[in-house]
């Protein structure tokens, strides 16, 4: 499969392009930081002809349209997409406590970012093969398991999960998956280190996903790395 990956560079999403890679997959990576010690290039050293780098941050539209007129020069096409970049800020505070350019930053990257990435590259995975889309989702995002805190992360989830039902429904017709998917508590920047999760399980567990090896019975697609439904 030829794979976008937003947020490749850190965190799960390191650990998708290095488990897509394994697995023989192409990464068209996405990423804010193209340095020469960048993580994400030192798998293009490894695996120089199925890692493509682009500058892409999912708060800036014309960075993204770039990005997907690059892809669509070096693979014409693609066979799934994960919207993977996504940021945790205010965390813990009350909300008399929130910061509102923090709070709106968080919808930015979280909701409009994946909303942005595929306006742009939508047509490019029209034409593809067995097609899948994964939001990375979060269970904070469960209305009804809501713990009051984390305020714009839940929120922001929550809305993703929302535009995750919405984009199935409008791409039905071609029979292209899309899923919005927990991947558990784990050990990143994000996660901390009382996480009791890998990055390299959930990564497995989410492109068995993207390639279609899980039988998923979820109507709404809010699932967990290991294809289990998870409380919309």
């Amino acid at each position: 499969m030829k794979i976008v990956l937003t947020g490749a560079n850190r965190g799960l999403g390191i650990h998708l392009a290095r488990t897509a890679l394994e697995r023989g997959h192409t990464v068209l990576a996405g990423v804010r930081t193209v340095a020469e010690d960048a993580p994400i290039n030192r798998l293009k050293k490894q695996y120089p002809d199925r890692v493509y780098t682009y500058f892409l941050d999912v708060t800036d539209e014309n960075s993204i349209a770039k990005a997907a007129e690059l892809v669509a020069n070096d693979v014409s096409s693609i066979d799934g997409i994960i919207n993977n970049a996504g940021v945790l800020t205010e965390r813990g505070k009350a909300i008399e406590e929130l910061d509102f350019d923090n709070v709106q930053f968080t919808m930015d990257v979280n909701v409009l970012g994946p909303m942005r990435v595929m306006k742009h590259f939508l047509p490019l995975l029209y034409n593809g093969k067995k097609q899948a889309i994964i939001n990375i989702s979060s269970e904070a995002g469960s209305i009804q398991n809501a713990y009051g805190g984390d305020f714009p992360y839940g929120i922001s989830k929550a809305a993703l999960n929302m535009f995750t039902v919405q984009l199935s429904s409008y791409v039905k017709d071609k029979d292209i998956a899309v899923y919005a998917v927990h991947p558990g508590w784990i050990k990143t920047d994000m996660g901390g280190e009382n996480a009791t999760g890998y990055p390299e399980d959930s990564a497995n567990g989410i492109l068995d996903i993207l390639e279609g090896k899980i039988d998923i019975t979820s109507e709404l697609g809010f699932i967990d790395f290991t294809g289990k439904e998870m409380k919309i």
